[in-house]
C-alpha cells in the first residue's frame, strides 16, 4: 500500500502513464500502470515477471494484477526504443523534481552528505559504479566477464544523498570496466536526472575504472559558469608514481580521518602532486594514502611497497587547495580523503538493488531485460522515496536493508474488511511498526499534488 501509494501522490504513475500514451494504440491496460506494479512487486521480492502475483492479495484495492504476458508487452518496447527510453527518463526526472521538492521542506530537510564530521551542503554526490550480474541461462547478452563468470556487466550511477538509483546501463558481461563511451553516457543521464535546482555543485565518485584521459577531460568540461563540477577517481600506480612516491619525505605525511572526523591511527595521507609528472600531463591533483598491508595483501605488494612496510593508493582530484567554498576545512588532504573512501557506500547501493530485482534477469531478450533494468530502477526510487517522505525521521527504518522493510512495512498483518460503504484496514495491534505505517500513510495522503 505505502509503495503505491508513494508512486501516485508523486506523480509516477501518471507521467509513466502519460508517455506510453503517445505511443498510440488502445492496449487493455495502462502500460504506466503496469510498470509501477512491477515495481511494487520487485521492491516485495519479486524476481520474475510471473512473480508479479504477488499482488493478487491487493486485488480489492489495485485490481487484478497484470500477467507476466502484460509485464512483457510492456517490458519489451523499452528495450527496442531509444526514444521511448528517453521520454522516459524524462518523465522520471520530472516525478525526481518534485519530490526533491517535497523532501526538502519535510522536518529533517533535504539529506546533506556528511563526511568527517563536515556536511556538504548543497552537493550533490554522484557514485558510479559497475556490478556484475550472473546468468544461469542462455540468454541474449550474456558473455563471459573478466571474473570468469557469465552474464552481464551493467554500470549505473546513485545519488549518494537520497540512495536513488539515477541511471543504469545494460551490457553484455564482456563489457570493458573503463570504457569510457559507457561512463559517459550513464553520467550525463544521472546528470539529466538531477532537478536542475540542486546541479549547481555536483561532486562526482568513481573508482579506478574513472582513470581515463578522456573520462577526465569529460568531467572537467563539464564546469560551466553556473555549475561546479569536482571529481575523486581511483588511480592506477605506475612506476612513475611509485618514484615520486619514493622522494616524499617523512614530514609530506599527515594523519588520515574516519568517517566521523577522528584521526585514523594507522593511515596517513599525502600530497603527490608536484612530484609526479603523471599529475601535470592530466591537469589534476593527486592524493597519496598509506596504510599497513594485511596479510591477505601480502602476494600483491610492489618492491616498493615491501621496502617500506606500506601499501600505497592514489587518488586523482580537480579540487584545488582552497577546498570547498562555505565548508572549513575541505582543503585539507584528509577531508577529500574520506570524501572518496566513502564512494565505499556504492558497494551498499549494489547490494540493495540487487535485493529488489537485479540479481537475476528473467528474459531470455535482450529488449526485455533492459526494461526490467528500468522496472528495477524505478522500483529503488520507489524505496528511496517512500522512506524519504514518509520515514524520514524514523532513524532505523530510514536506512533499514530492503528484507528488514519487508518485514516490518511492506508486508503487514492486517484485514482490510468493508463496512457502510467504507474500506477499513484492521492492523495487529501488537504489530510493533504500526505507528510507522500509519504515520508513513497520513504523510503519502497529505503529499500535494504534482504540478
Amino acid at each position: 500500500m505505502l509503495l503505491r501509494k508513494s508512486a501516485d501522490q508523486t506523480g509516477l504513475t501518471g507521467a509513466l502513464g502519460g508517455v506510453f500514451a503517445r505511443l498510440g494504440g488502445s492496449p487493455v491496460w495502462n502500460r504506466g500502470v503496469v510498470l509501477v506494479h512491477l515495481a511494487v512487486a520487485i521492491t516485495l521480492g519479486a524476481t520474475s515477471m510471473r512473480q508479479i502475483s504477488l499482488l493478487a492479495h491487493h486485488e480489492q484495492l489495485f485490481g487484478t494484477p497484470p500477467s507476466d504476458s502484460t509485464i512483457r508487452r510492456a517490458l519489451e518496447p523499452i528495450g527496442e526504443s531509444e526514444l521511448l527510453r528517453t521520454r522516459l527518463a524524462r518523465a522520471r526526472a520530472r516525478v525526481r523534481r518534485h519530490v526533491w521538492d517535497l523532501v526538502s521542506v519535510t522536518e529533517t530537510g533535504f539529506p546533506w552528505l556528511e563526511v568527517a564530521g563536515k556536511v556538504l551542503t548543497g552537493w550533490i554526490v554522484i557514485d558510479l559504479d559497475a556490478t556484475l550480474i550472473t546468468a544461469h541461462s542462455n540468454k541474449q547478452g550474456a558473455s563471459a566477464t573478466f571474473k570468469n563468470g557469465w552474464g552481464f556487466h551493467p554500470l549505473a550511477a546513485w545519488c549518494a544523498n537520497t540512495h536513488e538509483s539515477l541511471a543504469m546501463l545494460l551490457r553484455t558481461g564482456s563489457a570493458g570496466s573503463n570504457t569510457v563511451t559507457d561512463h559517459v553516457r550513464v553520467l550525463t543521464a544521472a546528470i539529466a536526472q538531477i532537478p536542475e535546482g540542486f546541479r549547481a555543485k555536483i561532486w562526482i565518485r568513481i573508482d579506478g575504472a574513472g582513470a581515463t584521459h578522456d573520462l577526465v577531460e569529460h568531467m572537467q568540461g563539464l564546469n560551466t559558469t553556473r555549475r561546479t563540477v569536482r571529481f575523486t577517481v581511483g588511480w592506477k600506480i605506475t612506476e612513475v608514481d611509485e618514484k615520486a612516491i619514493a622522494k616524499l619525505p617523512e614530514t609530506a605525511w599527515q594523519a588520515a580521518v574516519r568517517q566521523d572526523g577522528e584521526a585514523h591511527e594507522h593511515a596517513q595521507v599525502a600530497e603527490l602532486t608536484g612530484l609526479d609528472e603523471r599529475a601535470t600531463l592530466w591537469g589534476v591533483r593527486l592524493l597519496v594514502r598509506r596504510v599497513r598491508p594485511s596479510a591477505r595483501d601480502a602476494r600483491q605488494l610492489t618492491d616498493l611497497e615491501k621496502q617500506t612496510g606500506w601499501k600505497y593508493a592514489i587518488i586523482a582530484t580537480n579540487l584545488g587547495p582552497r577546498g570547498l567554498r562555505g565548508i572549513a576545512g575541505s582543503h585539507e588532504l584528509a577531508f577529500i580523503d574520506a570524501v572518496h573512501r566513502d564512494h565505499a557506500e556504492v558497494e551498499d547501493r549494489v547490494r540493495t538493488n540487487k535485493a529488489m530485482g537485479l540479481r537475476n534477469l528473467p528474459s531470455k531478450t535482450w529488449n526485455v531485460n533492459v526494461g526490467w533494468v528500468l522496472a528495477a530502477n524505478l522500483a529503488a526510487d520507489l524505496d528511496a522515496w517512500t522512506r524519504l517522505l514518509g520515514l524520514h525521521d524514523d532513524a532505523v527504518l530510514a536506512r533499514a536493508e530492503p528484507q528488514t522493510l519487508r518485514y516490518c512495512l511492506w508486508h503487514l498483518p492486517a484485514r482490510l474488511v468493508s463496512h457502510a460503504r467504507q474500506r477499513v484496514l484492521k492492523i495487529s495491534v501488537t504489530w510493533p511498526w504500526k505507528t510507522a505505517f500509519l504515520t508513513c500513510w497520513q504523510r503519502l495522503c497529505a503529499l500535494p499534488a504534482p504540478p
